[in-house]
């Protein structure tokens, strides 16, 4: 019987094992002020890539407007 692939897993280069492996990647909202009052209005979507393989995490901001 065939599996299918996960479709949060990718294959990515990773920087810290030298070569291409598979990542687990998803976006997550991160608040930029720590004002309390104003954290729900500075959310910004970032791209979160963990190597399978060693667990390296890989931040990158989605919106550098």
């Amino acid at each position: 019987m065939a599996v299918s692939p996960d479709p949060s897993e990718r294959t990515e280069p990773c920087d810290h094992c030298g070569r291409e492996t598979p990542h687990r990647v998803r976006v997550e909202l991160r608040a930029e002020n720590r004002d309390p009052e104003r954290a729900a209005y500075s959310r910004e979507p970032y791209r979160i890539s963990v190597c399978a393989t060693c667990g390296a995490e890989e931040v990158t901001r989605m919106n550098n407007a």
